[in-house]
């Protein structure tokens, strides 16, 4: 059995070229592609004649608008909110994320605004509520309580959905 030959340590070209595919393939904010490239600094080493600099890369970068903090935050927040997740679920992503909370305005609004609606999806994938068989029991009722509160959504709008009848969606907060 042969070792296998670990990768060559990376210099400025490497570096800039292994940015640019994870950018070419992921959607990803600037702290998440910065991450990325100190993990492959750390596993592969440097080589290059100057210290790294994978922060001044990212600027580039975004500067470039290869990377969109604003832009992600608003994708990754449809999409949340597209699975059924509430607006304090997004915000919790986006902050894991590294997304500035200037540029996360925009996503803040529209996870508020589509947070009904999120719900109503969060219901129906999980089959509980209005989209259940039966009412459900006290234990039952519970779970589906706290799996509501674990998608973010909140306290009032899970025991809305979950008291609602089956077959009858509940009205929206106004």
């Amino acid at each position: 059995m042969t070792a296998k030959r670990p990768p060559p340590a990376l210099d400025e070209d490497s570096l800039r070229e292994l940015a640019l595919r994870y950018v070419g393939r992921f959607a990803t904010s600037r702290a998440k592609l910065l991450a990325y490239l100190n993990r492959k600094l750390k596993e592969r080493g440097w080589a290059g004649a100057q210290p790294p600099a994978p922060d001044r890369l990212v600027d580039r970068l975004a500067e470039l608008r290869y990377v969109d903090d604003r832009g992600y935050a608003v994708m990754k927040s449809a999409a949340l909110s597209r699975r059924g997740y509430g607006a304090r679920r997004v915000a919790q992503t986006l902050h894991a994320d590294g997304i500035a909370p200037a540029d996360r305005e925009e996503a803040d609004a529209q996870a508020t605004n589509e947070s009904w609606a999120a719900a109503d999806r969060f219901a129906r994938r999980k089959r509980i509520g209005p989209y259940a068989q039966a009412r459900p029991d006290p234990k039952q009722r519970e779970k589906a309580i706290a799996a509501f509160l674990r998608a973010g959504h909140s306290y009032e709008t899970a025991r809305r959905w979950i008291d609602a009848p089956p077959g009858e969606p509940p009205e929206p907060l106004d």
